[in-house]
């Protein structure tokens, strides 16, 4: 667990609502519902699932982990799918047919979407829905339910993980205009002040469970750093995540320093980047108790306007959506969810016409009363959750047919649990770590394969990817970190790093991970393929652009041939060689004989891309250069100077999303501390780069935005501020002896899991 932890899983949840979310059926022919047709199952009535702990916010609003996701997946429908590679369905009412992996897949959802760009710039998102969609209560699915789902994202007062409100909508802004929680505009007086919108009493009430919550967010904090890192104290602990406190420091103290730090801001970016477990915010709301949804409505403060002009119901079952420019990723965001009103909202508070939509504006809570008892129109009603296991019922009103498993079991277990679980019938199906150690399990119980008569395995890349990071900024030369010679030094510690890749990851990952050449997971549609015209292996051409190895050499030949670029690249950059020594003696302006590298590894070496440093490291000491490796306890030491900026180097690894946008990361305006995203650690600032970026994002052609992306990842080599190193791979393990294989959906990847066609799953 990280400090930068809520910052992680809100991007974690993004992508579970991209990945997990978009749930359609995959058929030959237009499903419908059909209460009938399991009546002549014979199989097993009860699938149990294993899976990682919840916390119960069982809502597709508010729901803050991938976990508790899934659980309200598996009760919703969402307004538009996606395909096998993560692209959105935009024919799901008539069907779309797209090839993956050699097969014909035919996609089929709730809504139909056109999207018009107009010549003044706008865009027109028109959707058509299904008249034949019911709820599992068996009331139907209509236009007002979307638009109440969109209305509930776009309050003035949301607070959960989805940024639909953050679409450049017609008219979004003013609607969410001249509004506030109560609890902002009590932060936003301070602790020290009574905010001239609540009285002495509500304020005082407030900042005592303010504090209280605290006391436990700091708490927690604290005795990760004890029991994970050796802090005897608060003063120690609060010194390992940042903080200067006087010895004697409490908890309580060591809140304080947190909050002033943000200035009272309980967002993801602000006192919630700083846990350890729970949020603040969760934390908060148990202490408010029963008055949390008092202090989460919203007051007027200003002018405020009564509708969101850009979504607008053209029919009892089409509405459409106008943005005032085209992005790219919007398609991703207006796929909401669509939640029953009636169970959600208020039915006597919805009118249309008179601007009401469900619910009070800026009071959503009998959206928050439902949290925990999540309904919707999906493959499965949601029974309890008891004793750490979910319960779900079949929903025989399925509009994708009444599935033939009774009931499907969620249930809590460890980690480390989950495959012998499911060897043992514990489980029918689980996730487990897909380390060299779980392979080597998998096949012991398989007689050697990791699908056999015990078990059977589907590995998928992990949407994400393993990466060396170089900071542009406090590595170059002369202070000028777009130059010639700036590139040319961090692209001899590139090359040397790339060219130990294959040995490191192979050993530590064996057949769960492969080296990747572009800084893109090979999950998304634009990552360049090997069969591209162009591919290239990252880093393998010298200063004078020609190929550094030839077919047929050996590792050996390779690593000498590599430190002959890398002396070549370094010489180019301006630094004093000796040829009698073979060494390197002088710096030229700006830049160092030695940088350090900041590897999380627990301080024991325990990450992938370890030995690739220490062969790095060798290499670049014969030359008279000095790699210093800094392998720390506590990874804070990390995120603390990525936060700050002063990093050189660094591994980590980055959390993919289903659309390859690359503004959040590699845009100059997010570079650190240039008041942007905070997203942008290489510190590349290269116009042309952003320009591209910008086009792309704009623009709604896919060729045009792979071929153009393909260029903005050869840029981003070129400054050598990224080395790509690994696509690791997970695994769903399901046990062939209870459940029937083949009639699990075909070709399971990242975007599509087994979770898809649930309603077609069977069992022995």
């Amino acid at each position: 667990m990280k400090k930068n932890l809520s910052k992680i899983l809100a991007l974690v949840l993004v992508v579970a609502m991209m990945a997990t979310l978009f749930v359609g059926c995959g058929s030959s022919k237009q499903p419908k519902a059909d209460p009938d047709r399991a009546k002549d199952y014979t199989g097993g009535d009860t699938l149990v699932v294993g899976y990682n702990p919840f916390s119960q916010k069982f809502s597709p609003f508010f729901a803050t982990t991938g976990y508790d996701q899934d659980v309200a997946n598996m009760t919703q429908v969402a307004l538009l799918g996606s395909d096998r590679e993560g692209n959105v369905v935009l024919k799901g009412i008539e069907g779309e047919t797209i090839p993956y992996n050699g097969t014909d897949h035919t996609y089929y959802g709730i809504a139909d979407c056109e999207i018009t760009q107009n010549d003044d710039g706008t865009v027109v998102y028109d959707f058509k829905l299904r008249d034949d969609i019911t709820f599992s209560d068996g009331e139907k699915l209509t236009a007002d339910d979307v638009i109440f789902s969109m209305y509930v994202l776009s309050d003035p007062t949301y607070d959960g993980a989805s940024s639909f409100y953050a679409q450049p909508i017609v008219g979004m802004e003013e609607y969410r205009a001249g509004m506030e929680s109560l609890t902002n505009l009590i932060l936003a007086a301070g602790p020290d002040a009574v905010s001239e919108y609540s009285n002495a009493d509500q304020t005082a009430a407030f900042w005592t469970a303010f504090n209280a919550a605290g006391e436990k967010f700091a708490q927690e904090i604290v005795d990760y750093c004890v029991n994970g890192s050796g802090a005897a104290n608060v003063t120690e602990a609060a010194a390992m995540w940042g903080y200067e406190l006087e010895e004697g420091a409490t908890a309580a103290d060591f809140f304080k320093t947190i909050a002033e730090k943000y200035a009272y801001d309980i967002s993801d970016n602000g006192i919630n980047y700083e846990s350890a477990g729970s949020t603040f915010s969760d934390l908060l709301n148990a202490e408010l108790g029963d008055h949390a949804a008092e202090y989460a409505k919203g007051i007027q403060t200003g002018e405020s306007a009564a509708n969101i002009t850009g979504i607008e119901k053209t029919g009892d079952y089409s509405l459409k959506i106008t943005m005032n420019s085209f992005d790219a990723t919007a398609i991703y965001n207006v796929g909401v969810t669509v939640a029953p009103m009636h169970y959600y909202g208020d039915a006597s508070l919805y009118n249309y016409d008179n601007n009401q939509f469900g619910f009070t504006k800026g009071d959503l809570s009998t959206v928050r009363a439902k949290t925990t008892q999540p309904m919707g129109a999906g493959p499965y009603k949601f029974v309890s959750y008891e004793n750490g296991v979910v319960t779900f019922e079949r929903n025989e009103t399925y509009y994708c047919g009444c599935p033939y498993i009774t009931n499907i079991l969620f249930q809590e277990t460890s980690a480390g649990d989950m495959l012998t679980g499911v060897a043992s019938g514990t489980f029918d199906l689980a996730d487990p770590n897909f380390t060299t150690d779980t392979i080597e399990s998998i096949k012991e119980y398989n007689g050697g394969e990791l699908t056999g008569p015990v078990l059977t395995t589907v590995n998928v890349d992990n949407l994400g990817y393993g990466y060396i990071g170089i900071n542009a900024d406090t590595v170059n030369v002369g202070g000028d970190p777009g130059s010639d010679a700036s590139k040319n030094l961090r692209k001899a510690f590139a090359t040397l790093f790339s060219v130990y890749r294959d040995t490191a990851i192979n050993s530590y990952y064996g057949e769960m991970a492969s080296i990747i050449n572009y800084p893109i997971s090979n999950t998304s549609w634009a990552a360049p393929k090997p069969a591209d015209e162009g591919y290239e292996v990252a880093y393998s051409t010298d200063v004078d652009g020609k190929p550094i190895y030839t077919d047929g050499m050996s590792d050996t030949e390779k690593y000498d041939a590599a430190l002959q670029a890398a002396v070549g690249f370094l010489k180019a950059a301006g630094y004093t060689y000796d040829e009698a020594s073979g060494k390197f003696t002088a710096a030229p302006d700006s830049a160092e004989m030695s940088y350090e590298i900041i590897i999380p590894a627990d301080g024991s070496g325990d990450h992938p891309s370890y030995s690739i440093l220490t062969d790095a490291k060798k290499a670049l000491e014969s030359i008279g250069i000095t790699l210093e490796i800094n392998d720390p306890a506590d990874s804070n030491v990390l995120w603390d100077s990525m936060d700050a900026g002063t990093q050189n180097m660094w591994c980590a690894a980055w959390q993919a999303t289903a659309d390859p946008d690359m503004y959040q990361v590699y845009h100059s305006s997010n570079i650190v501390g240039k008041g942007g995203t905070n997203s942008n650690h290489y510190h590349i600032a290269d116009a042309n780069l952003d320009q591209m970026i910008m086009d792309a994002r704009t623009s709604a052609d896919q060729s045009y935005r792979k071929s153009t992306y393909k260029k903005c990842l050869e840029t981003i080599l070129d400054w050598a501020v990224e080395i790509p190193v690994y696509q690791r791979q997970n695994a769903f393990v399901f046990s062939t002896e209870r459940i029937k294989i083949d009639t699990l959906t075909p070709d399971i990847t990242t975007f599509w899991t087994w979770m898809n066609d649930l309603e077609n799953l069977q069992m022995n």
